[in-house]
């Protein structure tokens, strides 16, 4: 711990030149973390996800920015509230994150930063932002490059001064906040192309973790596939599920694009397909291929019902297992955000119950 803290004193400006970081890290591989005690964060098999646990070991009493890139699907949320439940205090230390993707620019500003009552027509009343609910915990930006440039300077602000405005605030507000910020996108080229300021990029990248794809960890996928299937015979009553052989061989073999998430959703959607214990080869169907329309897979559907009604549980089904994440759920459904907000705006003027974006942990 004490090197990190070297490391994390030696910073200069937030500009955390890539050399040092990487010294900094070939100095940790090899290395047993220190407060771990065996515990495993998060599950896994493969020796490059392992390292990137101890790492955080050894970075999670840090106060530091912490940047968690990888491409879509593959977990950055979760190493997130690794580093969170890591720390000193996760039991009493708030954990809040924010989907920067999910909203337009101004009401980012009001969610980060929060406003005082007539800060602004319709703000009749105080709005603590989330950055002073995080106080003396933890904020995930998710998806970070997606905010627009003028609030990117607020932010890199925030992260410098340690302090904020309140939009219609008249004195700056001390946090004691540790941001975590991630993104699916190159952050070089979007600082290359002007689209993410320089400073703010350096400022977070005081400390880096690039997640490998789920198809450069293929240990994890037989581990994973078998805990996802797990999880749902639990919750739907169906203990005794399990892979045939060639099911299995046939999750090892794909490419998997979409990555966790996306194996995630497969063997969700190979459980409702299976008639009997096992899922087999015919249960397992990628995005572009056939269902499997054998007489036994069409007795399971909903006959009676209408099209409607099927379509409406679904969706609120699909809700319901992202715990409200919209954004998620418009990517399982195959459906853009826009086609889901609308469905659920006809929803709520049906006097439907729609679970709250608030109840999910990645925002709308």
């Amino acid at each position: 711990m004490s090197q990190v803290k070297e490391f994390s004193s030696s910073l200069s400006s937030g500009q955390a030149q890539a050399s040092t970081y990487l010294d900094f890290i070939q100095s940790r591989k090899g290395r047993r973390p220190a407060r771990s005690d065996g515990k495993q964060l998060f599950p896994t098999a493969d020796e490059k996800m392992m390292r990137i646990q101890d790492i955080i070991w050894q970075i999670a009493d840090t106060n530091v920015p912490i940047l968690i890139t990888g491409e879509s699907g593959v977990g950055k949320e979760v190493i997130a509230r690794a580093i969170y439940e890591a720390g000193p205090n996760p039991q009493t230390s708030p954990f809040i994150a924010v989907n920067c993707a999910a909203m337009p620019s101004t009401l980012l500003e009001s969610e980060l930063f929060g406003f005082e009552k007539g800060a602004f027509t319709g703000a009749d009343h105080r709005h603590i932002g989330k950055f002073e609910q995080a106080s003396h915990g933890t904020l995930l930006l998710d998806e970070v490059t997606e905010i627009e440039l003028p609030l990117q300077s607020k932010l890199l602000r925030a992260l410098q001064e340690k302090e904020i405005d309140r939009i219609g605030g008249s004195a700056p507000i001390p946090i004691q906040t540790r941001v975590i910020a991630t993104t699916n996108r190159d952050i070089t080229k979007a600082v290359a192309q002007g689209k993410f300021r320089q400073d703010l990029y350096y400022r977070l990248y005081v400390l880096h973790i690039e997640i490998p794809p789920l198809r450069e960890r293929p240990r994890d996928i037989e581990l994973l596939a078998k805990n996802f299937l797990q999880d749902f015979s639990a919750q739907n009553g169906r203990p005794s599920l399990h892979f045939t052989a060639d099911a299995m061989e046939r999750l090892k073999a794909h490419k998997w694009p979409g990555n966790v998430r996306e194996l995630q959703n497969v063997i969700q959607r190979a459980a409702i397909l299976s008639t009997s214990d096992q899922i087999t080869l015919s249960n397992i169907p990628f995005e572009g291929e056939d269902l499997p329309l054998s007489s036994d897979w069409i007795s399971t559907l909903p006959i009676g019902k209408s099209l409607r009604l099927i379509e409406t549980q679904f969706i609120l089904e699909t809700l319901k297992h992202h715990q409200g994440n919209r954004t998620h759920a418009a990517k399982t459904l195959g459906i853009s955000l826009r086609t889901l907000r609308n469905k659920i705006n006809e929803f709520t003027a049906e006097g439907i119950d729609v679970i709250s974006p608030l109840s999910g942990r990645s925002g709308l």
